[in-house]
């Protein structure tokens, strides 16, 4: 569907409206009854000039005008975020267990603690992002987390390190829903898992750097009295402060506000994501019943689930890879350094999997690609199998969670309609789905290595629920599209206006599944 054509000499500045709704993905017999123009107002929105009409062409230098302004600090910002809150596992390696007298389960337990606060703050987040300036709230607690991974390098005892990974929890609870939210604000449908994948893939990267940035600041380790381990900390919590003082100055708002676009631009942006969803619109006032919308919805819980198979897996071998690769009788330098190949295998994968799925515009047969190779690198680790295998294994570990954890991520994104519904239930996804990660926190004992049986063991537990929950999702949302395409065809059911569809968001008769 193109924009509503308008006479040029129309008013400079006037609301942007349509009467033409229906895209051309949505048959001309679904049951919408116009009453009224639609007002296209978003986020604050002042008025601005109809939406042009672009070529394929100029749609596409539109938005990687978008990208180039908004991933790069996106992707960094998350670099950080996930740098901070896995580098624990490495500056284990650096003496902290040791130093800090850590015994029994004291260091999964200080793991565990990240992820309560975490997972309780994201959805109270996601509102107070919507409420508040996004190009102040992110690079904000980017600051504030920044600054508590300084703190966490001079930590002195076991108390000391579970109360500043609870901090660390709370302050990074709002980024990833958040920055997620906020692309589905910006970008339609069918754009949005590349644009996760590349926000996401900086998380795969901080894997590989944290490696390599652990080897290099291991040399300082005495420097000033301090052992490696609190270098690691106090340096990679300073470079999030820098990079969160440099997103107050680079990070912009809504397309509504953003002022390196021009009006004809803002008006497309917001034109073309307003109705990706629905001929009529999606609804972006506040109410109450978009939060029970939400806790009430299906897809949302089957999604948890979904959500839990690939995350519990990404943080497990995240989180404890390089004990499993210092258990195949490597130096801990070595180890080190051998973390990096298996993130930079699961970078590429990654890229490839969000290209792929945007093209084709499915996300569950990337999803169960994912789960496949979780499956086969667990497998091979679970094993009694040589450590060289067991090496080619993490491999598949790495690149099945990373690679498929974009497309979990967008797949209930792109099936949620209505700004705040959406907001509220990828939150709850998020959160809720989180506690696998405080689960694959504790699994990985010490004193089951080398082979870390029980680890690897609840690691295939979640790839096996993925394996049910994913189809289980495919098959619903194929059921509900046939019954609307039946329904749209033959005339049948009631009608609605406008404002009914809006309300109705992804229960609407013109909404489809994307599988």
């Amino acid at each position: 569907m193109s924009p509503p054509s308008t006479d040029s000499s129309s008013v400079e500045k006037q609301r942007v409206t349509t009467t033409e709704h229906i895209p051309s993905s949505v048959d001309e017999k679904s049951p919408v009854q116009s009453d009224t123009l639609s007002v296209l107002d978003f986020a604050g929105d002042t008025e601005l000039p109809p939406p042009p009409q672009l070529t394929p062409e100029e749609e596409k230098r539109l938005y990687r005008k978008i990208d180039l302004r908004l991933m790069p600090i996106l992707a960094l910002m998350y670099l950080m975020s996930f740098l901070d809150r896995g580098n624990i596992g490495n500056a284990k390696l650096q003496g902290l267990t040791s130093q800090l007298h850590l015994v029994g389960n004291q260091y999964n337990i200080a793991l565990t603690m990240y992820f309560v606060p975490y997972c309780l703050f994201e959805c109270p987040a996601n509102l107070v992002l919507k409420k508040f300036r996004p190009s102040r709230w992110l690079p904000g607690i980017t600051i504030v987390w920044g600054t508590i991974m300084t703190l966490m390098g001079l930590v002195k005892n076991y108390p000391q390190l579970v109360g500043v990974r609870v901090c660390l929890g709370v302050a990074e609870a709002g980024l990833f829903p958040g920055v997620v939210y906020y692309l589905t604000l910006w970008y339609p449908r069918a754009m949005l898992q590349f644009r996760v994948g590349v926000f996401f893939g900086a998380a795969t990267l901080a894997g590989a750097f944290s490696g390599l940035l652990a080897f290099a600041i291991s040399f300082m380790s005495g420097t000033r009295g301090l052992l490696g381990w609190s270098w690691i900390f106090i340096i990679e919590g300073m470079a999030t402060v820098v990079v969160g003082f440099i997103a107050i100055f680079v990070l912009v708002d809504f397309p509504a506000t953003a002022k390196f676009l021009t009006p004809e631009e803002k008006a497309y942006v917001i034109w073309k994501k307003k109705y990706d969803n629905s001929s009529v619109g999606e609804e972006e006032r506040f109410a109450l019943r978009h939060m029970w919308s939400a806790f009430l919805d299906w897809q949302v819980w089957l999604h948890i689930l979904i959500y839990m198979s690939v995350i519990g897996p990404l943080y497990g071998i995240s989180l404890f890879l390089p004990s499993i690769i210092e258990t195949f009788g490597h130096s801990t330098t070595i180890s080190q350094l051998l973390t990096v190949p298996p993130y930079i295998f699961a970078t590429i994968t990654l890229f490839v999997f969000a290209i792929w799925s945007d093209a084709i515009k499915m996300r569950s047969p990337f999803v169960l690609a994912g789960l496949v190779m979780l499956l086969i690198g667990f497998v091979i680790n679970i094993s009694d199998a040589a450590s060289g295998v067991k090496y080619f294994g993490t491999f598949f570990c790495v690149a099945g969670a990373y690679a498929s954890f974009p497309g979990v991520v967008s797949w209930l994104g792109n099936n949620l309609a209505g700004q705040y519904k959406r907001g509220i239930g990828m939150a709850v996804h998020i959160g809720i789905g989180n506690f696998g990660g405080a689960i694959a926190s504790n699994v990985f004992r010490t004193q089951d290595a080398p082979r870390y049986v029980i680890g690897h063991g609840i690691m295939l537990m979640f790839v096996g629920i993925g394996f049910i929950s994913v189809p289980a999702a495919v098959l619903l949302y194929i059921r509900i599209n046939r019954q609307r395409d039946r329904v749209a065809a033959e005339g049948s059911g009631p009608k609605y206006t406008d404002k009914q569809l809006r309300e109705l968001g992804d229960r609407a008769p013109d909404f489809r599944y994307i599988l």
